[in-house]
């Protein structure tokens, strides 16, 4: 997953290479810049541009208080994986 300023690198990496494009370039020549970078900050050979952009982590809620696994969104009132409704902060009326 991938920190919000890591993000924008990755970003604005997928983003040129949109403009950097000509035809007879295979995806991996078009995507270098961003698969080198994806690889070189999390160790992990990527070869697919399109999963790199879903991996930021401000798209997932927190931890469950249950499994650990991430909400799949910051609103999220339950987990998917497990099924436990999250807590509600005792000092309002909001989901923790």
């Amino acid at each position: 997953m991938l920190e919000k300023e890591e993000f924008k690198i990755a970003h604005r990496l997928y983003g040129e290479a949109f403009e950097r494009r000509k035809p007879g370039m295979s995806r991996r020549e078009i995507f270098k810049p961003l698969l080198d970078y994806y690889n070189e900050l999390t160790g992990f050979g990527e070869t697919e541009p399109n999963a790199i952009m879903h991996h930021q982590i401000d798209l997932y809620g927190p931890p469950c208080e249950k499994c650990g696994k991430p909400y799949r969104t910051p609103k999220a009132s339950f987990c998917a994986a497990c099924g436990n409704k999250k807590m509600k902060d005792k000092n309002s009326n909001s989901l923790l």
